[in-house]
């Protein structure tokens, strides 16, 4: 079942629905249903999220600003507009080098 607080139609900007907040990182979940979903992050410059699993597959793409993904070890520093792939379980972790926002596209599959 989608859960979602947005009505169909209505049009909004994306960037503008999270806004950071200088205590912890943001969340906000735009839709999710039992396949997935779409949520929003919004971190102030030098926040991060440390280490952690990715729950599905993942599309991250930033939205403004600029952060650094550690994905398996591996650096990826992007920009506004860009974005990358992660696999189910992947160990990852991410900061903030600017304020920032990013938006996660989560796909489960069985």
């Amino acid at each position: 079942m989608l859960q979602t607080d947005y009505k169909f139609g209505e049009v909004k900007t994306l960037a503008a629905q999270v806004e950071p907040d200088d205590s912890k990182v943001e969340f906000k979940n735009i839709m999710t249903n039992d396949n997935g979903g779409i949520s929003l992050l919004a971190f102030k410059a030098g926040q991060e999220l440390a280490s952690h699993l990715a729950p599905t597959e993942v599309m991250i793409c930033v939205l403004e600003g600029d952060v650094d993904f550690i994905m398996i070890d591996r650096p990826l520093h992007l920009h506004k507009g860009e974005f990358f792939l992660m696999g189910n379980g992947v160990p990852h972790s991410v900061k903030a080098l600017t304020d920032a926002k990013v938006m996660l596209v989560k796909i489960k599959h069985d």
